[in-house]
């Protein structure tokens, strides 16, 4: 039970004994309600016989208190088990989706959308928090407790509990039967409300461009249609829910009706006495309370289905694992025969095979689209190769745990991602327990003290939501002083310079000069400038090594480098006519 709990409601384990023990806790409550019905039943009794109170007001008033107190007590001990616990699990559920997001792999991320799984983590964990602090262990509770009940009712009068029991099987199998229905709704709401938080988010994002264009008034038709589409559609779904809710909570009324109708009849015909029939009016007055809202619940639990689901993509993907220690020597690192693709039947690479040796720096050109970028994510293994081999020193890099892999290296990415905080711990992400020296130190050789110093805080200030305050030059600076603080064996730089102006391009190579010396570097470049002092090139193109080798020999080959070569000079000295 405890596994299937985990699975369907995306629990720890912990979470789903939490959960269990929640169940127990309503059900007890939901019994201590009770208590109240059989001291009124027990006064009814003696008034209705003629018998003497006063005898019997110190109990009644005892019984009373007594009632009270379980009532209090039950009710504590439900607030605990539901609520507290639910708080604590649904921290552990969102800390859980992140720790599993950091282990799979970076090509789940290239087929969701980010606003998806940002929606998963906070948006679908809340209503699973709801969910298991107030309709799960609610619903499950009212039902075994309505289940002793309706059994005890049959040891009375078989005709009075069918009576009272025929409407909860009919109720709960019309909410029931909204399932198809209410899962249908609930994916296609989904989908309306993905469109608009990335429509937001989209406008946020470019408001510079569409105010430049004056597009705002014809975007904002485009985005208020998508959010007419989530109020429809959440108007409508909730007209469904109520359609079945409703009606299955205006069966569950009719049990009264019945009770009354077959019991006034029994005791017409003296099959049963006053206090039998008062008795069963009481308890199915307090027993379809708890089964009211029971059902709406079941509609809810239903509901949750898929963000239950949404979650289990995440949970049950599988996680990129290996050992966790270093058995390369050297670092060279060798595509053999690789193969890759980020979608089947889409083919990026096939069959590529190049070495990138420790000491040399080896630059990847070719036209757009020709799997450059490609080769160097499967290099640091953010994906996993189709076929083939990848190694780092002899060993094969598909073997090792990720997170160690990296430790052997230091990126640079074409799109700098920086955080809302001071420049020196933007830097410092390159190495943790670097000290504020050393932080310097390393942004001087990427010549971020130039612009730094002119800042009112210097080190200190903050830059922004991904470095807004900064140029786009600058914050290619900082993404390469974190790399030169890393200083780690083998370098990864995707277009590492494409941001700067020449005067700083030709400082930061010379300070990239210093920081490869017997290192493995694999630089990605459209600018040929930019790969002149290049040990080797690796020419890609539509997936395939086209040409490799040093500079001088391509350039002789009349092929595609030396191609690259000469529409460089021509555009150098093009002119606005």
């Amino acid at each position: 039970m405890v596994e299937k709990l985990q699975h369907k409601y995306a629990l720890s384990e912990k979470g789903a004994k939490d959960i269990i023990k929640a169940i127990a806790a309503c059900t007890l409550s939901n019994f201590s309600m009770m208590f109240p019905v059989g001291v009124l039943f027990t006064f009814s009794s003696d008034l209705l016989e003629g018998n003497n109170l006063r005898d019997k007001t110190s109990f009644y008033i005892i019984a009373s208190l007594v009632c009270l107190a379980l009532i209090a007590l039950t009710q504590y001990i439900q607030y605990n088990a539901t609520f507290y616990s639910t708080y604590v699990e649904s921290g552990v559920r969102r800390r859980s989706l992140a720790e599993k997001l950091r282990k799979i792999p970076l090509s789940f991320f290239g087929k969701k959308d980010l606003a998806d799984l940002t929606n998963t983590i906070m948006a679908d964990c809340a209503v699973l928090e709801t969910a298991s602090s107030h309709w799960l262990p609610e619903l499950i509770g009212a039902m075994i407790s309505t289940a002793v009940i309706v059994v005890s009712l049959f040891f009375f009068d078989w005709r009075m509990a069918i009576a009272a029991m025929w409407v909860l099987p009919v109720a709960f199998l019309i909410v029931f039967f909204s399932r198809p229905f209410m899962h249908r709704m609930n994916r296609k709401g989904n989908k309306y409300r993905m469109a608009c938080l990335d429509g937001i988010q989209e406008a946020l994002e470019t408001v510079r461009d569409l105010k430049a264009y004056n597009a705002q008034d014809e975007y904002m038709v485009g985005l208020k249609k998508k959010i007419k589409a989530v109020e429809s559609h959440t108007i409508a779904a909730e007209f469904l829910n109520a359609a079945f809710v409703g009606n299955a909570q205006l069966i569950l009324k009719l049990g009264i009706g019945t009770v009354a109708v077959t019991g006034s009849a029994l005791l017409v015909k003296g099959d049963i006495n006053v206090i039998t029939f008062f008795m069963y009016l009481l308890v199915v007055s307090r027993m379809y309370e708890p089964l009211q809202i029971s059902l709406q619940n079941l509609s809810a639990m239903i509901a949750t289905d898929t963000q239950c689901e949404r979650m289990d993509v995440i949970l049950s993907h599988p996680e990129q694992t290996g050992a966790e220690v270093l058995t390369n020597d050297g670092y060279d690192i060798e595509f053999k025969d690789v193969k890759f693709s980020y979608e089947d039947g889409e083919s990026v690479l096939n069959g590529v095979s190049f070495t990138a040796k420790q000491g040399e720096v080896t630059a990847l050109i070719g036209p757009s689209g020709g799997g450059k970028t490609t080769v160097s994510r499967l290099a640091a293994r953010f994906w996993d190769i189709d076929s083939g081999l990848v190694t780092v020193g002899g060993m094969d890099v598909s073997k090792v745990e990720p997170e160690t892999l990296l430790s052997m290296y230091s990126i640079v990415f074409q799109d700098v991602t920086l955080f809302n905080n001071t420049i020196m711990e933007n830097i410092r992400i390159g190495k943790k327990d670097a000290t504020d020296e050393e932080v310097m130190a390393a942004a001087k050789l990427a010549r971020c003290d130039e612009f730094v110093e002119k800042l009112p805080e210097g080190y200190h200030t903050k830059i922004g939501e991904n470095g807004s305050e900064l140029s786009g030059g600058e914050r290619q600076r900082i993404s390469i002083a974190r790399a030169f603080l890393k200083d780690a064996p083998i370098i990864l730089m995707d277009e590492a310079t494409a941001s700067l102006d020449v005067d700083n391009e030709s400082l930061i190579q010379e300070a990239i000069s210093d920081l490869i010396k017997d290192k493995t570097v694999l630089i990605i470049a459209h600018r040929m400038r930019t790969v002149d002092g290049a040990d080797k090139i690796v020419v890609l193109k539509d997936g395939v090594v086209a040409e490799q080798g040093a500079p001088a020999e391509l350039h002789g080959v009349q092929g595609i480098y030396s191609h690259m070569i000469n529409m460089q000079m021509e555009s150098d000295t093009w002119k606005m006519a």
